[in-house]
């Protein structure tokens, strides 16, 4: 072997020697502070519905009803609350004082609701109003409702329209807006 080959196979031995007798391993830690602020937050997912007179009854015997279901999510602050409230945003009257109208009904003819929500629901029967947002759930502090990303709470508005012979006949929309609120 020649002297050059000699010499470049000792200085790529003493290289790798030296690689390993200095090529020590270390390991070191850190630590991070992960900050969170949970903030209070809602949201309500509703279904739409159609008001029918109740079957058998015919010749007036009952009123229009009808039941919209919604589901919501709810995180209310340690120290304040929330609501679900409903507002007719759009009205079935077509313009004549005898149609179905919830901002100026015909006599004795208003939109009424009764609630279903689990122990938060509004109390007894409430007229449902084109001027205000009514009650539908109100919520104390601290609130949550159920527990998990995908799992909702739900609740019911069950709609009563009487059946006054004094309205032409005809279909009717009305537009009932749901809003959730928290502090």
């Amino acid at each position: 072997m020649n002297i050059s080959k000699k010499i470049s196979l000792f200085t790529m031995v003493a290289a790798l020697s030296a690689v390993h007798a200095f090529g020590q391993t270390s390991t070191q830690t850190g630590t991070s502070t992960l900050s969170l602020t949970v903030a209070p937050e809602s949201a309500v997912t509703v279904q739409n519905v159609s008001l029918t007179e109740a079957s058998g009854a015919g010749n007036f015997g009952s009123p229009y009803t009808g039941t919209t279901n919604f589901t919501y999510k709810i995180r209310t602050a340690v120290a304040a609350g929330g609501s679900i409230t409903a507002k007719i945003t759009t009205d079935f009257s077509d313009g004549t004082n005898s149609s179905p109208s919830v901002a100026t009904p015909p006599t004795g003819d208003a939109l009424t609701y009764t609630c279903s929500v689990a122990s938060v629901g509004c109390a007894g029967t409430i007229t449902a109003s084109a001027a205000t947002a009514t009650n539908v759930a109100t919520f104390g502090s601290n609130t949550h409702s159920a527990q998990g990303a995908g799992a909702t709470s739900s609740g019911s508005v069950t709609w009563s329209l009487p059946n006054d012979p004094i309205y032409p006949a005809g279909s009717y929309t009305a537009v009932a807006t749901f809003t959730i609120s928290t502090t």
